[in-house]
């Protein structure tokens, strides 16, 4: 099962090793493509504009501090992926706490998106960066178009032959959708809060909640030791784990849409 999880804004302050290379990251197709975007995103960043440079990622005035960051990138220490993205997430998923059949079950399965990376292992050594989804940069432009080509066959080959649960959120769904058959072994997972208003059950879409949930099932099917073969098997073992799940219909060369309905957040 390859598992996609969005990165996170919240990342670690620092690294604690060696400075970033290329020959150290997984998917090393992806590589030239990386060189290009951390190219932009570095110069763009140390460039004398810095108002032009906030914009084109979308940061406040209040982050100019993020461009000093990544203009230093090919320099600043880096530490692994797991350790540098820290967002609501990640701190519901408590890599580090998980069992180590579970680690070694999340290094084999999980592939976290990246605007500057393109995917990610969390093993692989990064260091902390500001690069949303959404930024636009330079000689790159916008980056969810950038990435589109580039990750299609790479993604694809990583799915393997069994079931993808595809947890991004939907900017960075969009640099990677799956087709045809892949499509129908692929499960999208929406977030519904169900709540009493007048005796009556009602359900909403999760926000902000929605990603310490994701977490939380991530972990859930770590520990477990769950392999499913099949898009049913994954819906049966989050049954299994006691999630109320509601499978959507699905539509040939579609993915799969479940809903995972909570009542506490």
């Amino acid at each position: 099962m390859l598992i996609l999880l969005p990165p996170s804004e919240g990342k670690a302050d620092a690294g604690t090793g060696r400075r970033w290379s290329p020959d150290r990251l997984a998917l090393p197709e992806l590589n030239p493509a990386r060189e290009r975007v951390l190219d932009a995103l570095v110069a763009v960043s140390a460039g004398p504009d810095e108002a032009a440079a906030l914009t084109a990622l979308g940061l406040s005035e209040g982050q100019r501090g993020e461009l000093r960051r990544n203009a230093r990138l090919r320099v600043a220490a880096t530490a692994p992926a797991a350790q540098v993205y820290t967002g609501v997430l990640y701190e519901a998923l408590e890599l580090a706490s998980l069992p180590a059949a579970a680690q070694r079950a999340a290094r084999r399965s999980i592939l976290i998106s990246s605007g500057l990376w393109g995917a990610v292992r969390l093993t692989d050594r990064i260091p902390p960066y500001r690069c949303p989804i959404g930024a636009r940069l330079p000689g790159v432009g916008a980056l969810s178009a950038y990435w589109r080509p580039v990750l299609a066959p790479v993604l694809s080959a990583a799915a393997g032959s069994g079931p993808v649960l595809d947890l991004r959120s939907g900017a960075y769904a969009a640099t990677w959708t799956p087709r045809g058959e892949l499509a129908e072994r692929t499960v999208t997972l929406r977030v519904l809060h169900e709540r009493e208003v007048d005796g009556v059950p009602v359900r909403s879409v999760v926000s902000h909640f929605n990603k310490a949930t994701k977490g939380r099932l991530v972990r859930d099917l770590l520990i477990a030791g769950a392999r499913p073969r099949t898009v049913a098997e994954l819906i049966g073992t989050l049954r299994d784990l006691k999630h109320t799940v509601l499978e959507q219909a699905a539509a040939p060369g579609r993915a799969r849409q479940v809903d995972l309905v909570v009542t506490d957040l």
